[in-house]
């Protein structure tokens, strides 16, 4: 198998101390990082491997299109199948239930436009491959897609079973589950009284401690470019987020199309280069820095404001289609530009 992504936010590795513990591995389709300060090599390699060992369960039970096995669906695949049969409840794993639950409140705040229910769209637009390459664009079948409206409000969740008002529903938690994952390593780690850890799943990053005598820094993807375009230092237990057009695409006649969809009209939203979004400290801090970047993507600019407060983000960045860069006043203090001069609007 061929893994295309990589992180989203690079991690800034080049004065790394002895005390330091690094491993990585590909989960979620994507290159997970984590890095340890301050333990013994053995006691950190073990809370690694621990760790890595949840991701690639979640990875396992909450894959959108792989089967675990031959013959043998994940529960999220077991789930959409029972969905597309009818409205009868099927029984499901409590940590499932509480995914779902968290899910469609935060797809609630977003109007719809975090959506996870729109899986037949996102494997119509082909992006549930492990490669992507031009699809023929349908927009017949799109447009009956949307008119079916899938939501994952139509999912009706009680004493751990679930079902749908819609047989059109169909789960991807690709734009949740890695965020749900931060926030599980992040608990293991600190309830193993593991001080000091960064967790970096595919650019999306929490941070427990420091590095050290100083805070972690993470650097913001450039994207349109193999470098970073500025550093932010991350505090403890704050997270950060990217969502951009540039490692899950394919062009068509000099088009870009990404893997982040409007469910409103079927489409990939191609105003947007990137957002990055930073998350204080909280119980979900990295389900916030997974999912609150999807919506400011797919809103329209004179709204990206509106749909940042609805999720309580006050630090975030976008760059338009053009690569006009927009940074909200909080987030610009925070930042530390890689090339000099470079021009950006602060928004209000």
């Amino acid at each position: 198998m061929r893994f295309l992504l990589i992180p989203l936010l690079l991690l800034l590795t080049s004065c790394f101390k002895e005390q330091l513990y690094h491993s990585q591995s590909y989960v979620f389709g994507t290159l997970v990082d984590i890095s340890i300060y301050g333990e013994t090599d053995e006691r950190a390699r073990l809370l690694a491997n621990h760790v890595l060992q949840e991701f690639q369960n979640l990875h396992n039970q909450f894959h959108a299109w792989k089967p675990i096995a031959t013959g043998q669906l994940s529960q999220l695949g077991e789930l959409n199948a029972a969905f597309a049969q009818g409205n009868k409840p099927i029984a499901i794993s409590p940590q499932l239930a509480g995914m779902l639950v968290e899910a469609t409140a935060l797809s609630v705040k977003s109007n719809g436009l975090f959506n996870p229910a729109i899986g037949h769209l996102i494997g119509t637009w082909g992006f549930q491959n492990d490669e992507f390459k031009a699809a023929n664009i349908d927009a017949e079948k799109i447009k009956s897609l949307v008119k079916t409206n899938p939501s994952i409000t139509d999912i009706v969740v009680s004493n751990n079973t679930a079902y749908s008002n819609n047989s059109a529903v169909k789960l991807d938690l690709g734009g949740y589950a890695k965020g749900y994952a931060l926030d599980l390593a992040a608990d293991y780690l600190r309830k193993a009284h593991a001080q000091n850890a960064l967790i970096n799943i595919g650019g999306n990053i929490i941070a427990l401690g420091k590095h050290g005598e100083n805070p972690w820094r993470v650097g913001i993807q450039h994207p349109r470019q193999p470098t970073a375009i500025a550093t932010l230092d991350l505090a403890d237990g704050w997270a950060i987020g990217t969502s951009g057009d540039y490692q899950r695409y394919f062009m068509l006649n000099g088009k870009r199309y990404s893997h982040i969809i409007d469910p409103r009209t079927g489409y990939p939203a191609q105003h947007t280069q990137a957002v990055t979004v930073l998350v204080p400290p909280q119980a979900n801090a990295g389900v916030l820095s997974d999912v609150a970047s999807k919506p400011i993507f797919i809103e329209s600019p004179e709204n990206r404001n509106q749909a940042a407060k609805a999720f309580g983000i006050d630090n975030f960045m976008a760059i338009d289609e053009k690569g006009n860069i927009f940074v909200s006043k909080p987030l610009v203090k925070k930042l530390n530009w890689l090339t000099p001069n470079v021009k950006f609007t602060t928004l209000p």
